[in-house]
This record gives C-alpha cells, sequence and structure tokens, in this order.
C-alpha cells in the first residue's frame, strides 16, 4: 500500500485537473482552489523538510570533519540566525528598518549579485565551447552569435553606418531575434509541451513510478 496510496492520489488528482478545465461547474470549477490550498500547505511542510535534511547533512559533514565542512558551519549560522530574527520580529519581519529586511538588502542581496557575476564567467567559457566552429549547425551558431552581439552595441552601427536602411548590424540582429530564433524557440517550445503532456500521461497512469523512489 505504501506504492498504491500514492498513485491513487496521484491519478486523482491529475484527471480532476484535466476534468475541471472542461466543466465549469460546480464542484469542479472550485476543486483547483481547493487543490491548490493543499499544495500550499504540503508545499510549507516540504520546505521544512527540506530546511531539517540540509541541518542534519551539515551537521554530519561537521562531525565527520569532511571536506569543506566550514561552509556548513556558515550554513548553520545563517540558517538559525535568519530564521530566529524571523520569528522574533513577526509579521512585520518584512517591513522597512527591521533586522530582517538589513539582512536581506545587505547582505543577501550583494551575496546574490555576487553570484550572477562569477556565473556571467561560466556563461562566457560554455559559450566559447560552444561556439567552436567543428560542424555546420556550430558554425550557423558561431555566425548568428556574431550578428547579434555586434548589432546590440554601439560598434556594430558604427562599422555598418555607411550601409542603407535595413541592411546594418542592428537590422540584421533584429531579424534574427524576430524570425530564426522565434521560430526555434516556439518549435523548442511545443516540444516541450508535448514532452509534458506525454510525462504527466505517464505519471497519471501509474507508468512512470520514479517519482516515488522505485524504478
Amino acid at each position: 500500500m505504501r506504492r498504491e496510496i500514492p498513485l491513487i492520489i496521484t491519478g486523482l488528482v491529475g484527471i480532476v485537473f484535466v476534468v475541471q478545465y472542461f466543466i465549469p461547474h460546480w464542484p469542479f470549477n472550485r476543486m483547483n482552489a481547493w487543490f491548490s490550498d493543499w499544495f500550499s500547505i504540503v508545499q510549507a511542510c516540504a520546505i521544512w523538510l527540506g530546511a531539517l535534511n540540509l541541518l542534519k547533512i551539515s551537521l554530519e559533514k561537521i562531525a565527520r570533519r569532511k571536506s569543506d565542512w566550514g561552509y556548513a558551519v556558515v550554513i548553520i549560522a545563517s540558517f538559525l540566525l535568519i530564521t530566529i530574527i524571523g520569528f522574533v520580529e513577526g509579521e512585520s519581519f518584512r517591513d522597512p528598518g527591521t533586522r530582517f529586511t538589513w539582512l536581506y538588502d545587505f547582505v543577501y542581496t550583494p551575496l546574490s549579485s555576487t553570484m550572477f557575476a562569477i556565473l556571467a564567467f561560466f556563461v562566457a567559457s560554455a559559450s566559447y565551447r560552444a561556439f567552436r566552429a567543428r560542424n555546420f549547425e556550430a558554425t550557423l551558431l558561431l555566425l548568428a552569435a556574431f550578428f547579434v552581439m555586434m548589432g546590440r552595441v554601439p560598434v556594430g552601427d558604427a562599422l555598418t553606418a555607411f550601409m542603407p536602411e535595413g541592411w546594418r548590424l542592428t537590422d540584421l540582429a533584429t531579424w534574427i531575434m524576430n524570425f530564426p530564433q522565434t521560430a526555434g524557440q516556439r518549435a523548442i517550445m511545443i516540444g516541450i509541451a508535448l514532452g509534458i503532456v506525454s510525462t504527466s500521461l505517464r505519471i497519471i497512469l501509474g507508468i512512470e513510478r520514479s517519482h516515488l523512489g522505485g524504478d
């Protein structure tokens, strides 16, 4: 029954979500809101489970002196600090001037900006590897990226200022973004939608059971 009950709940909820789009009458027209409330409750419980699991893993890393266990100390200290301050300040913890807001604005936000700034170097490295003209498709990707990047900066306009309107790098970059890029993006989105539908049907029908932790 440890597998059958979750499968029944998943199938029932999935079928109800599909049916309620086609039957706009009570109780189906209210089930979306009811399930959304339950999802919020389950999500809140899952957040606490995830936080407790993070603390458990961090404490085990500190106790066994694993590699980089100092980061685990920072994780625990930061978690306890922000949680305690949030509970102490109560419902007003998001108000301007509170200690929670100060930590968020002057500690968390700068650290997040730093992480995104570091990600820029990883993106540049990945772009260099992806844009290497190893075959015809990679060459097209390299040329499209070059024209788009040159068309988005003032240098591109300066280099092609002598050309007539509609043939400059800015116009070429706009054409690439509006037509080939949009067509490829829509094709990818259609493929993603079909994949979501097929995976959802497999889960609802109980064919896909990986979310239960088994094969």
